[in-house]
């Protein structure tokens, strides 16, 4: 078949990547170039196969990529309360979910559009993570079959439409098509990025869920470890939505004037998720609105300040517990990576400081390694689009329980 691109598959490519994540607070498009350090073209089946046996992921890949610039664009008002209100919701209306599919659509396409005009430089391929609005990484029965499901919207046939490339779309079902949670798929770039010859290093990404890879010194791709850690500004942003009518506490400043009721953390890190092994993922199914209503019950007649300190407590002492619990006992690991919203707020990043500091745990930022904490995940969907692009798995199945690694996403042509 015709390359649709008109460059060798294996070749260098522009590759916008998109991303909007689960606080729904608007769409993140990073404008990245991918090359490879020995160019190979399309895997052929055999290969494919093979790697479907279970060949070891990155084996003969060696990726290479150079962010070009970022951008980042709110959701309207009327269009976040709109996905909000989809996301995990006991009743919709079909045609409402089917005009959001397609609205989301539009409004990445418009994001694309405005961040190469901004950056007068075109991509030749989307990779765009969609919106979720319902994820079930465990099997549970539904009428007589015990199933998983994930449902990330915006339509990759009205990008591509509108972009004018090939868009990379619906990364999770080939995950869990292949036994997988679908999720976390950011460890690929983690491994790329953070993988060091005599360093070990957890990666933390403080997105609306808390995530981490535990990368050891010297690691091969299969030994990664990575998983959800629980909420990450979540639960925090929807105190502040609740108690002081503000989307977000800034910089953490009302939170680092309360005080933390520790009690109320220790009643909840009792709780099954915290509790289970990896691999294992989160969403607003696990802490969205029903989670911040039993939240605020257990904090009672709190001052507002101690109910957000708390919050913001919980989001620290769940990552910690997480490292003590499922990753440090096991390998030796040296720095403690942080990217994501979460990043950006003082008061979590000194609470964190002082869970990883009895570990021997080094705090960074992924700024530190060239890479904008804000274009983190757009720059990773734009890789998995060249990897799916190229007909290669791009999924990490210790991360996500998978048995094999899989090819994912959905490719929609211009």
């Amino acid at each position: 078949m015709r390359n649709p691109l008109g460059n060798p598959r294996g070749g260098a490519l522009i590759v916008a990547g998109v991303m909007s994540g689960t606080s729904a607070d608007g769409i993140d498009v990073a404008l990245v170039r991918v090359s490879e350090t020995g160019r190979r073209g399309a895997a052929p089946a055999a290969q494919v196969r093979s790697w479907r046996r279970g060949r070891r992921l990155g084996a003969t890949n060696s990726l290479r990529f150079q962010l070009l610039g970022h951008a980042k664009f709110p959701y309207p008002a009327a269009v976040r309360r709109a996905v909000l209100a989809a996301m995990n919701a006991a009743g919709a209306r079909v045609a409402d979910l089917a005009r959001l599919n397609f609205l989301l659509a539009e409004l990445y396409a418009d994001a694309v559009l405005a961040t190469q005009r901004k950056l007068r430089i075109n991509a030749q391929l989307v990779g765009c993570h969609g919106q979720t609005l319902y994820h079930q990484g465990e099997r549970e029965s539904f009428l007589g079959r015990r199933i998983a499901a994930t449902w990330q919207t915006g339509e990759g046939a009205v990008m591509a439409a509108r972009v004018g490339v090939p868009v990379v779309s619906d990364f999770r079902p080939a995950d869990m098509a292949a036994g997988g949670k679908g999720a976390p798929l950011v460890p690929f770039l983690d491994y790329l990025l953070y993988r060091h010859a005599r360093i070990g290093r957890i990666v933390q990404n403080i997105g609306g869920i808390a995530n981490l890879s535990a990368i050891p010194p010297g690691a091969s791709a299969e030994r990664v470890i990575a998983f959800d850690t629980g909420p990450g500004n979540m639960v925090m942003d929807a105190v502040s939505e609740r108690l002081l009518g503000k989307p977000y506490d800034r910089d953490g400043r009302i939170a680092a004037a309360g005080n933390v009721v520790h009690e109320v953390i220790a009643d909840v890190l009792g709780g099954s998720f915290f509790q289970k092994k990896p691999p294992k993922t989160a969403g607003r199914e696990e802490f969205g609105r029903e989670f911040v209503s039993e939240f605020l019950a257990r904090c009672g007649r709190l001052p507002k300040a101690d109910v957000l300190a708390t919050a913001t407590a919980l989001t620290a002492m769940s990552i910690g517990d997480a490292v003590r619990r499922f990753v440090k006992p096991r390998r030796s690991y040296q720095e403690f990576v942080v990217s994501g919203g979460g990043a950006n707020n003082p008061t979590l990043l000194s609470m964190l400081v002082r869970e990883l500091a009895p570990l021997g745990l080094a705090l960074r930022l992924s700024d530190e390694f060239g890479l904008p904490s804000a274009a983190k995940e757009a720059v990773a969907f734009a890789l998995l689009a060249y990897e799916t692009w190229n007909q290669r798995p791009s999924s990490v199945p210790s991360a996500t329980g998978a048995k094999r690694a899989a090819i994912l996403g959905k490719i929609s042509y211009a």
